[in-house]
């Protein structure tokens, strides 16, 4: 017997299995499995009254909420393609991925609905313009998204009419040196990288995971679908803050949580987290950008008995590639190379294969030490980019996704990122790694967040310049910091200035942005923002 492979199969599974248990909380409202399921049901016949047909896409321009986590379901159950927006994008850039994927439906919530009526001014049009709460405004339908959901069917549409290999859900990647790049991820990719990533986290029915990490974001590092396999709730957290993400994990006994570096940097130095209980907690991840040993160290210290490890992957990979498990016959392994391998990328996950390659396509020894470019192939990698077949045939080649990414890897299979190829840093013939030189700044006890980039140098072309925000109530001067590099660092990595800021640029992830940090030195020079 032959069934297509497709995660609307989770959501029919937990309805059945978990029918009566809370699936979903969300502020105030909670769900159970099978009100979450008539839901997610109710807005894939919403969506066919809409006049909406397979292949047709949905967008959400929303916060967290439990009306995004339905459609992750109810609209690849229609057969149609969901697409999350980046509600920290410009009016510009949000204009430009609409025109491109043209969906069909728009969905907004009402804290959004000016940024909407501006999208509708740079002559963005969509069928539906459809607000998810409160009353619409006159240029969007008069029903609104709840309104829409209680005249709708409950049934579930059988889904053996789904092609496994149709595009189910489109992100688009962050606006670098082009526009951003819709990458398609099928039915078939998000059914497989959900098993896989349940292979290596084996989550459990009596699991809560908390949503701090956008739904809009990356397949939300496939929580959606592998917390609903397994039957556990989803907690909603509107927008990321550390307080709140405190308070939750203490109402609802959060124990699984998965967080960019910089949110864990803001939780642990909350004012509250001393005194918050943690103890549900039995396992931090951290993605989403390279993280340091000594952020590790002090997660690993509050969060006590808990695993706190990194892991890696893209959006094109739907997205977990790697993850930085302690392997048993380890246990008796140094504490510095335990920290090193905790705080690095790990190793693949069932289901993915990966490769560190040099210029040549060689894969480079199992040192630690020699640097090349990571390549994966897997169940979860993308179909391709939307409308870019020459960017899709650049990075998809041999049968393998090159990422971008450089890093080494060590004896036992563990991988480093040293950073991504546009961050390199060539300063007299010497290749600096940022990530390298924000590791030992991070070192630092006074350092509570940090960045490095490229500036432009008369001598050596360009070095490397550090933004550092200091812990509150710490001072530390930019000699001190330096000072500190060189005890870690060779000469030519040492940055040639310090800056201290209140605060870096971020993105809707928390996510540093580099390219902010970069433009001002970059304007009118040959190097442009990466």
């Amino acid at each position: 017997m032959i069934l297509p492979l497709t995660p609307v199969r989770f959501k029919r599974h937990a309805a059945r299995i978990f029918g009566s248990k809370t699936g979903v909380v969300c502020g105030a409202l909670r769900f159970t499995y099978r009100e979450f399921s008539e839901r997610s049901n109710r807005l894939s016949h919403a969506l066919r009254e809409l006049g909406v047909v397979a292949g047709d896409r949905v967008a959400f321009l929303s916060f967290n909420c439990h009306r995004l986590l339905e459609a992750y379901y109810g609209v690849p159950q229609a057969s149609a393609v969901l697409l999350p927006l980046n509600i920290r994008l410009s009016a510009e850039e949000l204009a430009y991925i609409l025109k491109d994927a043209s969906p069909r439906v728009l969905f907004f919530d009402l804290d959004h609905s000016a940024l909407v009526e501006s999208l509708l001014q740079h002559d963005v049009r969509c069928a539906e313009l459809v607000c998810l709460d409160g009353a619409p405004p006159t240029w969007a339908r008069s029903e609104c998204y709840e309104e829409l959901l209680s005249a709708a069917d409950t049934s579930e549409i059988e889904y053996q009419s789904i092609e496994e290999n149709a595009v189910a859900e489109l992100f688009y990647t962050s606006g670098t040196t082009a526009h951003p790049k819709g990458v398609m991820l099928t039915h078939r990719n998000l059914y497989l990288h959900a098993f896989s990533v349940a292979a290596a986290l084996r989550p459990a029915d009596a699991d809560v995971g908390l949503y701090t990490v956008p739904l809009f974001h990356v397949n939300s590092w496939g929580m959606p679908h592998v917390l609903t396999l397994a039957g556990g709730r989803h907690v909603i957290l509107k927008k990321f803050d550390a307080g709140e993400t405190l308070r939750l994990i203490e109402q609802e006994r959060v124990t699984r949580l998965q967080m960019v570096p910089a949110m864990l940097i803001a939780l642990l130095n909350h004012p509250h987290c001393q005194r918050a209980d943690l103890s549900s907690v039995k396992e931090v991840m951290m993605g989403g950008a390279p993280a340091s040993e000594a952020l590790v160290r002090q997660a690993q210290k509050r969060f006590a008995g808990s695993v706190v490890v990194g892991g890696y992957g893209l959006t094109e990979t739907s997205p977990v590639a790697t993850i930085a498990y302690p392997k048993d016959h380890l246990q008796n392994t140094p504490e510095e190379v335990r920290l090193r391998r905790a705080a690095s990328a790990g190793f693949p996950i069932a289901g993915v294969e990966v490769r560190v390659v040099d210029l040549i396509g060689k894969d480079v020894p199992a040192d630690g030490n020699t640097v090349g470019e990571i390549l994966v192939r897997g169940d979860g990698a993308m179909a391709g980019y939307w409308n870019q077949p020459e960017e899709t045939a650049r990075v998809l080649r041999d049968g393998w996704l090159a990422t971008g990414d450089l890093a080494t890897v060590d004896e036992e299979g563990y991988i480093l990122i040293v950073d991504r190829a546009k961050d390199m840093i060539l300063s007299g013939g010497e290749n600096i790694a940022t990530a390298q030189v924000e590791r030992a700044i991070y070192d630092h006890p006074a350092v509570l967040e940090c960045a490095v980039i490229a500036v432009p140098d008369d001598r050596w072309g360009e070095v490397p310049k550090a933004f550092v925000v200091l812990k509150p109530g710490d001072q530390v001067s930019e000699g001190e910091i330096l000072a500190h590099c060189r005890e870690h660092l060779a000469g030519y990595e040492v940055p040639k200035s310090v800056e201290f800021r209140d605060a870096l640029p971020k993105g809707g992830t928390g996510k540093i942005l580099k390219r902010v940090l970069r433009e001002p030195y970059w304007q009118g020079r040959e190097r442009r923002v990466h």
